[in-house]
């Protein structure tokens, strides 16, 4: 009897990846396309959407050519992708604009004037979405005003996922999840927000049809399954956005199971039975399925951060590191094991491209605060590290009181790879960090959720048999009575900057106009 596989398919901000699965989530084949990111203006971040849909094709292509298997092995394609992308399509779909990204700060100004009139915040309490730059609904606004014409011309505001399912089928759909991530969509209703159209000035009839993310679409346009390698009737299930299915993709589906991420940028995010909001606005929700809602939030400041001062202050390290042949990092990681925790006092607000959760603010600027004479450059580098994981703790504050103390902790990104890391988010958190062994979580999200919907898998909290765990840290709560002092100094050095986070901001800004 002939093996089915599984493709989980995920177009990320740099690169989009399949991967070929296994039933039991062993990897089989791979394909990876890598493409620029489009700068034409500051503040601006865009993609090529016909570039992405090539490197979609050739990504499922290399994937099932490398796996070595037939095409009517494979049991289904299940769709990932990064939130919060916008593109204006004309009536025979094609592309009016680039796809403006999560990155994309343009529309800042629409989204100031949402939070200051105070329907903002109700529109997030409706659909779950932060107002930010980042969001569809200020990007839609910008559009409006600043390119009418265009939007004269707009028959449809979609994401990349969407364009590439209108490319591959024909057909104008949206998942719930990547739906909720456009602050138009009503968690309670799952449907779109009739306020929130009107804000952004438009109808549903500009919008997809929304789907269950568990939705099914078969015949495939056949000269794109030719080229790919695939029976055109093989399912593809729309699946959700990429930090929804990490969470499933690392088994972290349960109650009280905190996910955090921590790559260039950072997320916390856990499960919850039913929508949540925040009153305070800290916090995003985002459907994974009509049972499973994940609320969290991202950090603009991760591994970015520790790269950014091994390039400006770490010579020393990188020199050490070239002459042993080894990774620059691993070299200033051992020089921060050689400081206490705590870095003897010394704090990082690690606010370098502003912050969005808990604090949604990107006048944000980065500080060093408590410089004493005895600190030394393996203080600061110590100070990066716990200062990057105090940004994870913030939004960690966030979720427990939302939703309860966390039980355990599953941790994956770049930083998973340093015990000495993996150790301080232990003892900060106050709670087991497990680290599963697969770094492919988003991909992997979108396989198992292919397979729930396909029948191959029935309940999701059986992914948990088939994620393997690397390494366990247990917390020294010693060492969490500490780490809570200091966030609590890091807290009040936030909320006390907050007038000059302004002015520096505004001084910066005029000398790049």
């Amino acid at each position: 009897m002939k093996q089915t596989y599984f493709i989980g398919l995920d177009i990320g901000t740099t690169s989009t990846k399949a991967i070929v699965f296994t039933p039991s989530g062993a990897v089989r084949g791979t394909g990876n396309l890598d493409y620029p990111l489009l700068v034409p203006k500051a503040s601006w971040a865009e993609q090529d959407p016909e570039t992405i849909f090539a490197a979609v094709i050739q990504a499922l292509k290399q994937a099932i050519e490398q796996a070595n298997i037939d095409k009517h092995e494979i049991g289904g394609i299940g769709f990932s992708t990064a939130m919060h992308s916008l593109i204006a399509v004309d009536a025979q779909g094609n592309p009016l604009t680039n796809s403006i990204i999560w990155a994309d700060n343009r529309s800042a100004a629409q989204a100031d004037r949402l939070k200051e009139d105070g329907v903002g915040h109700q529109i997030y309490l409706a659909t779950g979405t932060p107002i930010h730059p980042m969001s569809p609904l200020p990007k839609i606004m910008w559009l409006k005003e600043h390119m009418p014409d265009t939007c004269q011309k707009t028959a449809k505001y979609i994401s990349i996922k969407e364009y590439v399912m209108y490319r591959l089928f024909g057909q104008y759909v949206v998942d719930y999840s990547i739906a909720s991530a456009t602050g138009l969509f009503n968690l309670r209703k799952l449907d779109w927000d009739e306020d929130a159209l009107k804000l952004a000035g438009i109808s549903r009839h500009h919008l997809s049809e929304p789907v269950p993310t568990t939705h099914i679409l078969r015949g495939m346009k056949l000269r794109y399954a030719e080229e790919i390698g695939l029976d055109p009737d093989t399912p593809f299930v729309v699946g959700a956005s990429d930090g929804v299915l990490a969470n499933l993709g690392i088994g972290a589906i349960d109650n009280g199971q905190v996910a955090i991420t921590i790559g260039t940028s950072g997320a916390v995010r856990t499960v919850v039975p039913e929508p949540i909001t925040d009153p305070k606005g800290r916090t995003f929700c985002y459907v994974l399925t009509e049972n499973h809602w994940v609320i969290g939030g991202p950090s603009n400041n991760g591994g970015i951060m520790l790269r950014w001062f091994r390039d400006e202050f770490s010579w020393p390290e990188v020199e050490k590191a070239k002459q042993l042949g080894v990774d620059p990092y691993e070299v200033m990681i051992q020089a921060a094991e050689n400081v206490r925790p705590g870095a003897d006092g010394l704090l990082f607000l690690p606010f370098l491209s502003g912050e969005r959760a808990p604090y949604w603010n990107a006048q944000a600027r980065g500080s060093f605060f408590g410089i004493g004479l005895h600190h030394k450059r393996e203080h600061f580098i110590r100070a990066v590290l716990e200062g990057i994981l105090f940004s994870v703790y913030s939004i960690g504050i966030a979720l427990r009181d939302l939703a309860g103390g966390a039980k355990e902790i599953r941790a994956s990104g770049g930083f998973a790879r340093s015990k000495e890391w993996r150790q301080i988010m232990s003892d900060m958190f106050g709670y087991e960090v497990l680290i599963p062994e697969s770094h492919e979580s988003s991909s992997f999200g979108a396989a198992l959720l292919a397979m729930h919907a396909l029948g191959a898998l029935d309940d999701l909290r059986d992914v948990k048999k088939m994620i393997h765990i690397s390494h366990r840290h247990e917390p020294n709560l010693e060492r969490s009575s500490m780490y809570l002092e200091l966030f609590y100094i890091y807290e009040r050095v936030y909320y006390n900057l907050l007038e000059e986070y302004k002015l520096i901001a505004k001084f910066q800004k005029q000398l790049n106009n």
